[in-house]
């Protein structure tokens, strides 16, 4: 299994830069002033250079929605019960959650990935099942998770990136549900960006100020019990991690191996899409962040790797929620790239020299 992980990580190649000054010349001969557009010009030069081709299509999306459950609930760092995830997951399956309508409305499939979910659903259509274990450990007594069951859960999100590639998809997009998961994802933040945790932790679903003082120190506690297994990336997300988290590394791993672009959806989909970066750097060449999440530490976040995420509109749900709306405004930078006249072939004048 080792040898699948390490071969995975060398089959990503950084995208095709070679093909940038082609690309930005197009946009350049658009029926526009240059650069008028902004960021959506940006977003397609960047999404000519994943795909390697100067004639980038977007006809199939689809966003795999990871879910696991982690035995750091017992904390009580979450306003909900851990019976909430597997509750959300039945919502998203009968077509009722956030999701499901964002999904249908930007034209998106949607898979919902037990990875480790504390529960056994009955086959459904929209289900997939890669559980690896009904919850991680608590990471504020020990390790999440082994390096073997870390593995695995990237394996499987590779594994259905490659297969959403060969099924014809063309955009893909993370989501997460998971009741706790804030606190894993902060605590990688803490371990693999050098983020105080004091200002990356935020009140997740909704907690009081007492419970969030409480959340800040079961996350130290846990980065202090777990110090002497977090020496290499993989070993951090196996000691504080979540299998949903493992999950979607993989998912944005295996998408980049087939130079397929990733929308990152907010707060604990950015800490898989990390912990993805610092495993293999040149992924981040593949990776669209949907949103700012209002959840409290994501801008240091955004910020401490560089990124500039697309939307700014207080979200901080999760599920792909992010990751769906930002799909339009990658598929319409797509559109104005393929479908806008150009200068030379239109009877339009350019503007005149000085």
């Amino acid at each position: 299994m080792k040898e699948k992980f390490l071969a995975l990580i060398a089959a990503v190649s950084p995208a095709d830069h070679s093909l940038s000054g082609a690309a930005q010349a197009h946009l350049d001969d658009l029926t526009k002033p240059q650069g008028s557009l902004g960021r959506l010009e940006e977003i397609a030069l960047r999404f000519v250079q994943a795909t390697a081709s100067l004639s980038p299509v977007i006809n199939r999306k689809k966003i795999c929605c990871f879910a696991g459950d982690h035995g750091v609930a017992r904390e009580g760092v979450s306003a909900f019960p851990s019976e909430v995830t597997p509750q959300m997951v039945y919502t998203m399956l009968s077509g009722g959650a956030a999701i499901n309508v964002f999904a249908r409305h930007v034209g998106a499939d949607l898979a919902v990935v037990d990875m480790g979910v504390n529960h056994d659903f009955p086959d459904h259509p929209v289900l997939v099942k890669r559980k690896v274990a009904k919850g991680t450990g608590n990471i504020a007594a020990g390790p999440a998770m082994s390096e073997n069951e870390a593995i695995g859960a990237i394996l499987a999100g590779a594994a259905l990136a490659a297969e959403a590639h060969d099924e014809g998809y063309h955009l893909l997009g993370t989501g997460e549900m998971g009741i706790a998961n804030t606190t894993p994802a902060a605590a990688l933040y803490s371990v693999l960006l050098g983020v105080p945790v004091d200002g990356i932790t935020g009140r997740g679903t909704g907690i009081d100020d007492e419970r969030l003082q409480h959340k800040k120190e079961v996350i130290k506690r846990a980065v202090g019990v777990n110090a002497g297994l977090c020496t290499t990336p993989l070993g951090t997300l196996a000691a504080l991690g979540g299998y949903e988290i493992a999950g979607i590394a993989g998912f944005i791993l295996g998408a980049a191996a087939c130079r397929v672009p990733v929308v990152v959806d907010g707060f604990i989909s950015s800490a898989g899409a990390v912990v993805a970066m610092k495993l293999c750097p040149v992924v981040a060449d593949y990776l669209f962040f949907s949103h700012l999440s209002n959840e409290q530490g994501h801008r240091a976040v955004m910020q401490a790797i560089g990124a500039r995420p697309i939307l700014d509109l207080d979200l901080r749900l999760g599920e792909g929620t992010g990751a769906a709306l930002a799909m339009q405004m990658i598929e319409a930078s797509v559109k104005m790239y393929n479908e806008m006249a150009t200068f030379s072939s239109a009877s339009v004048s350019e503007k005149d020299g000085e």
